[in-house]
């Protein structure tokens, strides 16, 4: 057995995608600080025609077989908006990504690394950034810190042992993410608490809740904030209106209007902040270990969804517009956000923890938000490149 051919082949039909994605619930059926998320919502992910990545991306998926086992998975992938970025924000021309590895040992997860960057160069490329799983919206870099608790929704646990393996592939580190955690309970500093106070008493500020009655509206409206405050960012890809209506879709469950803030200066929308209640508290309880909630599973997590208390919280996304990053304005707007979702999160889901994250280690905004409220760094990813 040991001796035996390892075989790469590239996944052909439905049978092969399922496997594709069942792989991971069994390669990671014994950690438990792994999360194992809705299966059919896996199964979304990595089809093309469901989620709408595909429209301007091309992908290829892989599995590792030994004696007919499956024993590895990969996939190789080449965003089309990637390439119209400039190469110092990290994507551009003849860049290529893989993501989703999984794998036995090092031996598979080499062979599958090889055969993502063969098909990578088939297609025209030149260098490889990875891993992203699928895209840097999703779940972006290789977990290198904090494998000693569970990631919070929308974040990903890996083997420690990946790290190892991508960097002995030949992989050279060319970002780093992390995400802070803080206790929610405690009052910010009082230096956070008197800049929330003066912007409390500027008559052209407002912060407010999302209207869920006009839900794509005020969609379109974080999205367009979203490009705007980001298009500069390492790593930066547009979100299209089709991302836009499949992640609303998606998130919409957890979509509650004390958690998600828009700030307005002088009735113009120029800042937003989403808060999501811990989806992952209790997928970890019902999901099973194979993403497959039994009925009682299923009304657990249902009911949870309509009131989820007591919640932690996670802050995937913030923005201020261009124009006003550089401004004091801007790092108010922030801390006005971040308190009054602070307080929602405690008084009506009992939260006791927040996440912010993930937050680029060079963006010197946010790091120093981040320190300002306290917060101390909990995990750690790895975004690599390689050229081909």
């Amino acid at each position: 057995m040991a001796n035996s051919e390892l075989v790469i082949t590239p996944i052909s039909g439905k049978a092969d995608r399922a496997a594709f994605v069942d792989f991971a619930y069994r390669c990671n059926a014994a950690d438990q600080n792994w999360v194992p998320n809705l299966r059919s919502e896996e199964i979304s992910k990595f089809t093309p025609g469901k989620n709408p990545f595909f429209a301007h991306a091309r992908c290829q998926l892989f599995l590792a077989r030994r004696d007919g086992r499956i024993v590895g998975r990969i996939s190789a992938h080449i965003d089309e908006l990637a390439l119209k970025q400039p190469v110092e924000q990290g994507m551009g021309p003849g860049t290529g990504n893989w993501g989703a590895i999984e794998a036995e040992n090092e031996e598979t997860a080499r062979a599958l690394i090889a055969a993502a960057e063969q098909w990578l160069r088939e297609q025209g490329m030149t260098r490889v950034l990875a891993p992203m799983n699928l895209s840097v919206w999703e779940e972006p870099g290789i977990q290198v810190g904090g494998h000693d608790h569970p990631p919070m929704v929308m974040m990903a646990h890996h083997d420690a042992a990946y790290q190892g393996w991508i960097e002995g592939a030949g992989y050279g580190r060319v970002k780093t993410l992390y995400t802070y955690d803080l206790d929610v309970t405690k009052q910010f500093p009082p230096l956070v608490q008197r800049i929330v106070s003066s912007g409390e008493k500027n008559a052209k500020i407002r912060v407010r809740e999302v209207e869920l009655k006009h839900f794509d509206r005020e969609a379109a409206i974080i999205c367009e904030i979203l490009n705007d405050a980001w298009s500069d960012n390492w790593g930066f890809v547009p979100f299209t209106q089709e991302e836009i209506e499949y992640t609303g879709k998606a998130l919409k469950p957890l979509v509650h209007p004390e958690l998600i803030r828009i700030a307005e200066y002088e009735g113009e929308p120029v800042a937003f902040m989403m808060t999501l209640p811990n989806l992952n508290q209790v997928q970890m309880r019902v999901n099973g270990r194979n993403g497959k909630p039994s009925i009682l599973g299923l009304v657990k997590l249902l009911l949870w969804l309509r009131k989820p208390y007591p919640a932690d919280m996670r802050v995937p996304l913030m923005g201020v517009r261009k124009k006003l990053q550089a401004s004091r304005l801007a790092s108010q707007l922030a801390f006005m956000m971040i308190e009054y979702i602070r307080r929602a999160s405690v008084a009506k889901f009992g939260a006791k923890r927040g996440e912010i994250g993930w937050i680029l280690e060079d963006n010197q905004g946010m790091v120093a938000i981040a320190d300002a409220i306290d917060s101390k760094v909990n995990r750690e990813y790895a975004i690599y490149e390689k050229a081909l």
